[in-house]
């Protein structure tokens, strides 16, 4: 293959580095006010979501370094969610060449919207959070006295919140590969079916093997992919009367 087949390929992995290298900047930068409040961050993520346990949790660490990791951790999580607007914009910028002029338009407004739609997600989980909490303390509470690990509690938290923001996408990812042509609203409901069925086997993979944990990611899920339907559609006719 010739150099200059290459180099094309190769220009597009120095993209993804760059963009790659601005997003892990752009966190740590939003990471540092974070890890000096730390604290307070983590009454309100970790001790909120057990208000409604019975009994109540203790939350407990076992190595020395344990807080400190965990402060570090809690103020990239947080990094992340403050720096979200910069990172969807890297991200869109980065899948933006395979794009349309036309398309390429609508990058602002797909970076508002995937932000909104990812802290929504996650203010959505940590709505629920409670109700979760109380359900996985109840079920034991005769037999067992319930002593949280801080650094897996926070990591059991952050799995779900985050599986959220990233599920909540669905109706923004719909809207950009309807303006590509490559998906239609006739394609979503007819395979509306087998949709159903991966929106559970996903909820089921990606929060605890409890039906209350499972339900509040999937029927949010099947909202989304409903929206997602309408959302595909309105590009489709969209589309029809601007090539009419």
């Amino acid at each position: 293959m010739s150099s200059s087949g290459e180099m094309p390929f190769l220009l597009h992995l120095e993209e993804l580095r760059w963009r790659v290298i601005k997003i892990f900047l752009s966190v740590v930068f939003s990471a540092v006010p974070c890890w000096i409040f730390w604290e307070r961050i983590f009454d309100l993520i970790m001790i909120y979501p057990l208000r409604l346990a019975s009994p109540k949790p203790k939350l407990i660490y076992t190595t020395p370094a344990e807080t400190v990791v965990l402060s570090i951790k809690i103020a990239f999580a947080c990094g992340i969610i403050i720096a979200a607007p910069l990172i969807f914009y890297q991200i869109w910028k980065f899948v933006s060449p395979g794009l349309y002029k036309k398309e390429k338009r609508a990058i602002i407004p797909v970076v508002v919207a995937s932000t909104l739609f990812f802290i929504m997600g996650i203010l959505f989980s940590y709505i629920t959070f409670p109700y979760v909490m109380r359900f996985l303390t109840m079920y034991a509470a005769e037999r067992l006295d319930p002593m949280f690990k801080a650094g897996d509690y926070f990591g059991f938290l952050l799995k779900i919140s985050f599986s959220f923001g990233v599920v909540f996408e669905l109706p923004v990812i719909s809207f950009v590969l309807s303006r590509m042509g490559i998906l239609s609203a006739k394609f979503l409901i007819r395979h509306f079916r087998y949709a159903i069925v991966i929106i559970f086997i996903v909820a089921a993979v990606l929060t605890p093997p409890d039906v209350l944990s499972q339900l509040l990611m999937a029927l949010p899920l099947l909202v989304l992919y409903l929206i997602s339907i309408l959302v595909a559609a309105f590009c489709g006719r969209r589309k029809e009367s601007i090539q009419d």
